[in-house]
């Protein structure tokens, strides 16, 4: 039997697809302060697999191609901007990340607001139309 080493690295990392992943991986890096951990890329300028860090979790992403997964994960913007899901990040300077979010003409979808739960947030849509709420509520930290 394997048993999981106690760490701190992410252990569930949510995988997206992207018409244009290039473009993505920038705006997750420069608006919601990412970085990346790993890049490898595809066929024309395309990206087969990504890696992005941020604070201790990771996501994973690629781009949107002609393969056997096609019909099972599309970027938003391929769907009329459906979406079944959106991903919460934990940042330390939320206003930090509110304003370069306006700054890169980010589309607002939750303005700042102070929660009663103790949470500082926003939520915005990324360059193809997934839904990212940032905010300094950590969910590992008790709460008074």
């Amino acid at each position: 039997m394997t048993t999981l080493a106690t760490h701190t690295k992410s252990t569930i990392m949510p995988a997206l697809r992207y018409q244009d992943a290039p473009a993505a991986i920038e705006w997750l890096c420069n608006v919601l302060g990412f970085e990346r951990h790993a890049v490898y890329p595809g066929p024309d300028g395309s990206i087969a697999h990504a890696e992005l860090t941020l604070n201790g979790g990771m996501i994973m992403l690629g781009s949107q191609r002609d393969d056997e997964h096609k019909q099972r994960f599309m970027s938003p913007k391929a769907l009329g901007n459906l979406e079944t899901c959106s991903i919460y990040v934990v940042v330390t300077d939320v206003d930090a990340a509110y304003k370069r979010a306006q700054a890169a003409g980010a589309t607002i979808v939750k303005p700042m607001e102070d929660t009663h739960y103790g949470s500082r947030e926003f939520g915005v849509k990324d360059s193809e139309g997934h839904t990212w709420t940032v905010g300094t509520y950590d969910p590992w930290i008790k709460q008074e």
